[in-house]
């Protein structure tokens, strides 16, 4: 069923059924490209969560029950079905979100290859006999720790359920989900996946709502037994404190604000162009966006004119145009968070080399900017734009590179071009930072954790241990009886 707009009518799903909600509440989805409402969310009230909490509840007992292989087959299902119709999950997403088309399918596809990589990863939850006393058997068991509340945003509107559903269901858990209502069909049709594929009723509930609202009541359930929160440092901590109040661990990916530095023996043209493609991707509204270029004084100049051509070479758009490179901003408050950010800096003595403003024209769209001189108390330096801004600064010394970078309280990802192995070493070693890439600035991947350090976290995705904050470590010791 669709709205008037072409939009797939969205409806929350608990306890293996789609559904309005108990009293109707909805909010509008608005396309960031257009400003147009597309259509509208339901908001759960505290009966529809209490029905997906005691869904998850049963959906537990039967999940974790059910043997691995059956649980491997209907995931590898759900992974196929995504793949299938990633061109329509895809559509969706940007209409929502507002990326290029070719960077929502590309989501929904490495969505279905994440998720076939941990459903291979169920039958790797692996336990040891430990060697002891004659008569003892001494082991470890890794197991499903019950039902998770999982809260997402709107910048990854596929891949970041995807994240927290993959884990979970193939570590045996069951889970209540409230996805982003600015992104709410891009979530229904991933969940529609896993429900075609043949995932019993109960075992993955998603719901939308009053952010506070949903998070305060699910939290505080005996039923959920663990928070998964992907977002902002300042929710984070938020939702960190409402989970210790209660004894329940929390897994945490929050928000950062990556260094790239550009070391004296770099090359700064080909820095400066794999820079600038990674900055503009999603229009910077990615969590491990590069989002301050720390270059070396000897090659600024040359690194900032190749990324000011490189931002003049963007085509802005709406997503669903072919031509276009870069989508709008997802909603209002990141423009305004553009605007706030570039007036503060050329405040503080900074220089515009491109773009700057707002364009003129219906949506969201803001001018891929560069801006050189920019100072350490500006708040552009300080503070993560989330958004399609580069400040350049250049640096004299590898150790006051360092400094600047590990200067800030957040730790997610980093970057770092040079051609000597040594330097990258020591990039290695001392960069405050839980994702590290020299020469390149690729993105996460699923064979390997994503996760950050201080302030941007704790808990990785990806990798084997994206199972670890879902399965919980026991001891049995067995002494056998003659």
């Amino acid at each position: 069923m669709t709205t008037d707009h072409g939009h797939p009518a969205v409806r929350m799903y608990i306890a293996g059924e789609w559904c309005q909600g108990e009293t109707g509440r909805t909010a509008p989805i608005v396309n960031p490209a257009t400003e147009e409402v597309i259509g509208d969310v339901p908001l759960a009230t505290t009966a529809d969560l209490d029905r997906a909490l005691d869904a998850a509840a049963q959906g537990f007992q039967v999940w974790r029950a059910t043997p691995v292989t059956e649980r491997t087959r209907i995931l590898h299902t759900a992974a196929d079905l995504i793949a299938e119709r990633a061109a329509e999950i895809g559509r969706t997403a940007t209409r929502e979100q507002g990326k290029p088309l070719r960077e929502s399918t590309g989501e929904a596809r490495r969505t279905a290859a994440t998720l076939r990589w941990h459903a291979d990863d169920a039958r790797r939850a692996y336990g040891r006999i430990i060697p002891t006393d004659p008569g003892t058997v001494l082991t470890v068991r890794r197991e499903p720790i019950g039902p998770v509340a999982a809260f997402v945003p709107w910048n990854f509107p596929v891949g970041g359920p995807n994240r927290k559903i993959s884990s979970a269901l193939a570590a045996g858990c069951s889970l209540v989900i409230k996805a982003s209502e600015e992104t709410p069909a891009s979530a229904m049709e991933l969940v529609r996946c896993y429900a075609d594929a043949g995932l019993p009723p109960g075992v993955l509930n998603l719901v939308f709502g009053e952010p506070a609202e949903v998070s305060e009541h699910l939290i505080a359930s005996p039923v959920t037994r663990l928070v998964a929160f992907t977002g902002s440092v300042p929710v984070g901590k938020l939702l960190a404190a409402r989970s210790g109040q209660v004894m329940k661990p929390s897994l945490m990916e929050l928000g950062g604000h990556a260094p790239v530095i550009v070391c004296a023996d770099a090359d700064p043209v080909t820095a400066a162009r794999t820079a600038a493609r990674a900055k503009w991707a999603n229009a910077g509204q990615v969590c491990t966006s590069p989002s301050r270029f720390l270059v070396h004084a000897s090659l600024v100049e040359e690194f900032t004119a190749e990324f000011v051509k490189a931002a003049e070479a963007v085509t802005v758009g709406d997503g669903l145009d072919a031509s276009t490179t870069m989508g709008p901003l997802a909603n209002e408050r990141r423009l305004k968070a553009m605007e706030r950010l570039t007036a503060d800096a050329v405040a503080h003595g900074a220089e515009i080399r491109t773009g700057g403003e707002r364009l003129d024209r219906p949506g969201w769209f803001f001018a891929p900017t560069v801006i050189t001189g920019v100072p350490e108390d500006a708040e552009l330096l300080s503070e993560e734009p989330f958004g399609p801004l580069a400040p350049i600064v250049a640096f004299h010394d590898l150790d006051e590179a360092l400094a600047l970078a590990n200067s800030l309280p957040y730790g997610l990802a980093a970057y770092g071009f040079t051609d000597s192995a040594a330097t990258a070493e020591r990039l290695s070693a001392e960069l405050e930072a839980g994702i590290l890439s020299v020469n390149h600035c690729g993105g996460s991947v699923h064979e390997a954790p994503s996760g950050g350090v201080k302030d941007s976290g704790y808990g990785r995705e990806g990798g084997p241990e994206a199972l670890d904050a879902y399965l919980i470590t026991k001891r049995v010791s067995h002494l056998l009886v003659p």
